[in-house]
């Protein structure tokens, strides 16, 4: 007998998901937080986005397929700025969709605290924040 097969999901439900399960931010709120040194802006674009649309100063840039080893407080890749779970991270991505699973993933690494920018850089750079060329 064989197990019945739940339907895939697609990425919209997906997307859903998983941000059910924290409470997304704003690009003001997230350049609060960071400059009063209450949360790590960690930048994820490639390296093509951030040279043509720039950099958010301060923010700890980890390319997307590296974030889990940099971020992950136990792990011996880990980047200095990551001090421990309850570290308040904020995931920023170009439009704010591949830091939703960003988050999500280092949600499961016990970073209950992380969160992403909602519509990521292009957001933060709309709000008029600081932005080096």
């Amino acid at each position: 007998m064989s197990a019945v097969r739940e339907q895939p999901l697609g990425i919209d439900e997906l997307l859903e998901r998983v941000r059910a399960d924290y409470e997304r931010i704003e690009a003001r709120e997230a350049y609060d937080a960071a400059r009063a040194g209450e949360a790590l802006l960690v930048d994820i674009r490639y390296e093509a986005l951030r040279a043509r649309d720039g950099l958010i100063p301060g923010a700890l840039v980890v390319e997307r397929n590296e974030l889990e080893w940099r971020l992950d407080p136990q792990g011996s890749h880990r980047a200095p700025e990551a001090t421990g779970h309850d570290l308040r991270v904020v995931v920023i991505c170009n439009e704010g969709y591949a830091s939703s699973l960003a988050a999500a993933s280092l949600h499961q690494l016990g970073l209950h605290r992380a969160t992403d920018l909602v519509g990521g850089f292009q957001a933060w750079k709309a709000a008029g924040l600081p932005v080096a060329i």
